[in-house]
């Protein structure tokens, strides 16, 4: 007994030598992975191959040719129509989530080049207030439809989206109709949108732009759908199947055309844009 109790202190030094937050377990096999090396494989199990969430800052880094993204920099504020509380006021949450991501706003847009194709780029960021569609989200998916219009330019949107902002009431679900008709127009023009379906792409997101690219893919495992899983359970008050509102299962059914691991995307990208001669 002398001899464990006299073993605490240095287990216990042994342990806190350990810097926190070095393993973490994967959600999809449940084992302890080095955080480390997930990054380094693109913030993907190397285990399981199970699909870690990322930042949109960390997606255009991922998709874009070193240091070829240009940032669209407009000057774009959220409105707050409806004076909305709840835990707290809407514009305090917006300059928390701000000060949290160190970015204005859930979405990054801009022009970069993927494996030496240019490309209007826009990708939504679940780290700040679930990737939700405001109307600065919307306005800014719309200029970036409309600058690929101007100048004939492939169009890239990654969707990673809790749906429309319900702090913005009717302006949030404006922004549907208005990236809509922005993608009519670029598809009048000829344009070739690649629309990519991340972990999660839901609500209004779902119901807009990401469902109308001319080419759809998906990361494996993504939740894609309107309204999600539990309450559509407690709606109709039936189990669902294994793998509802997976990417899998809409492959399956033919809501997408293609699941695409992250770490083929961006040769998937370029080869679809020469394939479609853009």
């Amino acid at each position: 007994m002398t001899r464990v109790s006299g073993d605490a202190p240095a287990e216990a030094a042994r342990k806190s030598s350990i810097p926190e937050g070095l393993w973490l377990r994967c959600p999809g096999c449940e084992k302890m992975i080095f955080r480390k090396a997930m990054e380094a494989n693109l913030h993907v199990c190397p285990e399981c191959g199970h699909h870690f969430r990322i930042s949109a800052v960390e997606r255009v880094a991922q998709l874009c040719d070193a240091r070829s993204f240009e940032p669209r920099k407009w000057k774009l504020e959220g409105a707050d129509p409806l004076g909305f509380v709840d835990l707290k006021a809407y514009p305090d949450r917006l300059r928390a989530e701000q000060q949290k991501t160190g970015q204005p706003e859930a979405v990054q847009a801009g022009k970069g080049f993927i494996k030496g194709r240019p490309v209007a780029l826009c990708c939504l960021d679940l780290t700040f207030m679930m990737g939700s569609m405001g109307s600065v989200v919307g306005e800014a998916v719309t200029r970036t439809i409309e600058y690929a219009t101007d100048r004939d330019l492939p169009l890239v949107i990654v969707s990673c989206s809790g749906g429309a902002r319900m702090q913005e009431g009717a302006l949030s679900l404006m922004q549907m109709a208005k990236t809509a008709t922005a993608l009519g127009r670029f598809d009048d023009a000829g344009g070739l949108f690649i629309s990519v379906l991340t972990d999660p792409t839901t609500g209004g997101v779902t119901a807009s732009f990401a469902m109308l690219g001319d080419v759809i893919l998906a990361e494996p495992g993504a939740l894609i759908g309107f309204a999600g899983p539990r309450v559509i359970k407690q709606t109709i008050r039936q189990d669902l199947p294994e793998g509802f509102q997976r990417a899998e299962q809409l492959l399956r059914d033919g809501a997408i055309d293609r699941v695409v691991p992250r770490h083929s995307l961006r040769n998937e990208i370029a080869r679809l844009i020469d394939y479609a001669g853009k």
